[in-house]
C-alpha cells in the first residue's frame, strides 16, 4: 500500500493521480466566473493578476486569454511545469508559498477553487491573509473564492466511486475537527494508494475574523460563480473580495 506522509496538500497536489481524478472539471463554469468577476472588478485590460494555488493554470490561462498580465503561483512543481508549456511575455508561472509575499503588487489576487484552509496551524491561514493583502496595489483587490461549508456539509456525499482512465477511485467523506476531509483509495498498476483531502469548514464569519486580524476589510460576498447574493443555506460558494 502507497501512503504518503508528507503534508497532504503537498504529496496529493503533486501526484498525477489528483490530476487524473478532477481532469474533467467544468472549464466553461471558470470562464463564466472570471469574465463575472473581472467585469466586476473592472480590471485594466493589461493589469496585473495573481493567480495564487492556481494548478495547472487553467484560470491563470484564460485570465491571459482575456489581455491580462497574469502571474500563476502553486506550491506544486509538477503542475507549475506542466503550465509552464503555456507562458507568454504576459503569462508566467512560479513555485510559490502563499503564506508568503511575492516582490512585485498586483491590481488582483485571486485565490480559486478553495484553495485555502489547508493549514492546520491558525497562524499559517493568517498569514496567507497578510501575503494576498502584501501583494496588493494600493487599488488592488483580493478574492477568496470558497466552497460554503453549511451547504457543503448538509449535502455531503458520504461515499461515492469515480472511473477515471480506466481507475476506480472510492471516495468517502465527512467532518472531523472542524475539517471536511475527502479519503481517496484506489488501485493501479498493482498497488494500492491512499490519499487524503483535509480543508478547515471555515465559515463567514471565521474569514471575517480573519480578515480582522490581518487588517483586511472585506467589500462584497457573492454565493455563486455568477456574483449573486450569498445565502448560508442555499449557496455553493463563498466568494469575498476584500483589501
Amino acid at each position: 500500500m502507497i501512503k504518503d506522509n508528507t503534508t497532504w496538500y503537498v504529496s496529493w497536489f503533486d501526484s498525477p493521480f489528483y490530476h487524473i481524478l478532477y481532469k474533467n472539471r467544468d472549464d466553461r463554469e471558470a470562464h463564466v466566473f472570471m469574465d463575472a468577476l473581472t467585469e466586476y472588478l473592472n480590471i485594466a485590460e493589461d493589469g496585473k493578476i495573481l493567480d495564487l494555488a492556481c494548478g495547472k493554470g487553467r484560470h491563470s490561462i484564460y485570465l491571459n486569454s482575456l489581455g491580462y498580465n497574469v502571474i500563476g503561483a502553486d506550491l506544486s512543481e509538477n503542475s507549475i511545469n506542466y503550465a509552464k508549456q503555456f507562458e507568454n511575455d504576459t503569462l508566467q508561472f512560479e513555485v510559490h508559498d502563499m503564506r508568503t509575499t511575492f516582490t512585485e503588487t498586483f491590481d488582483a489576487v485571486f485565490n480559486l477553487f478553495t484553495s485555502f484552509g489547508y493549514f492546520d496551524k491558525d497562524e499559517d491561514n493568517l498569514n496567507t491573509i497578510k501575503a494576498i493583502k502584501k501583494d496588493l496595489n494600493e487599488y488592488g483587490i483580493g478574492v477568496i473564492d470558497f466552497m460554503n461549508p453549511d451547504y457543503v456539509i448538509a449535502n455531503l456525499v458520504p461515499e461515492e466511486t469515480k472511473v477515471v482512465d480506466n481507475i476506480t477511485f472510492y471516495l468517502k467523506r465527512y467532518v472531523e475537527d472542524g475539517h471536511i476531509i475527502k479519503d481517496i483509495s484506489f488501485n493501479t498498476d498493482g498497488k494500492d494508494y491512499n490519499y487524503q483531502e483535509r480543508v478547515r469548514a471555515f465559515t463567514l464569519k471565521d474569514f471575517e475574523a480573519l480578515f480582522e486580524a490581518a487588517n483586511v476589510h472585506l467589500i462584497e460576498v457573492f454565493g455563486n460563480y455568477k456574483l449573486q447574493k450569498f445565502d448560508v443555506n442555499t449557496s455553493e460558494r463563498l466568494v469575498m473580495l476584500f483589501k
